[in-house]
């Protein structure tokens, strides 16, 4: 990186002080979307009337709107429970590598989970699934059952990772119940800044209660991610109004815990991507170089157990 685009970097960020090092860190995306609406088939989201989200969302835009932040990276997310739709962004996936991994949509207490999850595991790219608040399901209601129990079980045998969507107060309490039947499955909570905590204050303080649980248990990550947000019609881009939440998972999950994530494109909902990147890269550098590192892609890969699949991109070896 030579000096200008340095500097035009830290310019645009806001950062007073940023070193060149700092600067430099590479970053993994851990969470993009991956869907084209003019599929034959279409795709199950967006809404077709959605004039934000309803356009292709495939590697090639992705490289254009992240040119130049550093982005070296990602990890798509799923975003359609169709079966088929598993093998369709591995395809995607297989020839753009900046793609080193996608999270995938199988049902783990579906009969043929375990066939679905052997055929999709051979593809190395393919790293876990997805299961929450998404597609009318509940996962409170099946922990219930000794299948989905037994699903996740195999889950964790073939160590991939789950990745939870949308959460809120019961979902955050159903993983407590869950990493106490799965205490062996790596688990990532999504969206978490975007969580609106209860306003009873006895309600409150059972989320507060399992949320530190959860803080104590090594195999929970959490992806800060829907950090911006929307306020009396618009979307405060000082670090001032987010830092009291990031502060929270802070003292929480801890330097090692946390991991970056830019829900692109549905991200576009609330800035651009280097709007959504600008908050929490303020703050992570705020915190030093190590932790940034750790946030930035280091973690990342011990959440998601990713492999490199381009030169530029970071390896702990």
């Amino acid at each position: 990186m030579d000096r200008r685009t340095f500097l035009g970097i830290a310019a645009g960020f806001g950062l007073k002080e940023v070193s060149a090092r700092t600067a430099a860190i590479p970053i993994i995306d851990t969470h993009i979307h991956l869907f084209d609406p003019t599929r034959p088939q279409g795709v199950p989201w967006p809404d077709k009337n959605d004039s934000v989200l309803n356009h292709p969302a495939l590697p090639g835009r992705y490289h254009r709107v992240t040119r130049g932040l550093g982005i070296v990276g990602a990890i798509e997310i799923e975003c359609s429970p169709w079966l088929e739709d598993n093998q369709w962004v591995l395809d995607v996936a297989a020839n753009d590598r900046i793609i080193v991994g996608t999270v995938g949509d199988l049902e783990p207490g579906d009969p043929k989970f375990r066939d679905h999850l052997a055929r999709f595991h051979r593809n190395p790219l393919f790293l876990g699934i997805r299961y929450g608040n998404l597609w009318g399901r509940d996962l409170g209601a099946q922990l219930a059952k000794a299948e989905f129990v037994s699903g996740l079980k195999a889950l964790a045998a073939a160590g991939l990772v789950l990745d939870t969507a949308n959460p809120n107060p019961p979902l955050i309490a159903d993983l407590v119940r869950l990493t106490d039947r799965v205490p062996g499955l790596r688990v990532v909570v999504d969206h978490l800044p975007q969580l609106e905590p209860p306003a009873d204050a006895a309600a409150n303080r059972v989320y507060q209660a399992n949320l530190r649980e959860l803080g104590e248990r090594p195999q929970i990550y959490v992806k800060v991610s829907e950090v911006l947000r929307r306020v009396d019609g618009r979307v405060p881009d000082d670090l001032s109004f987010y830092r009291g939440r990031l502060d929270e998972l802070w003292d929480i999950f801890g330097e090692n815990r946390l991991i970056y994530g830019s829900d692109w494109p549905n991200s576009d909902r609330w800035g651009s991507y280097p709007q959504v990147l600008k908050i929490v890269r303020e703050y992570f550098v705020g915190r030093g170089t190590a932790a940034a590192e750790k946030y930035f892609w280091k973690n990342s890969i011990a959440a998601y157990r990713w492999t490199k699949r381009d030169a530029n991109q970071p390896s702990l070896s």
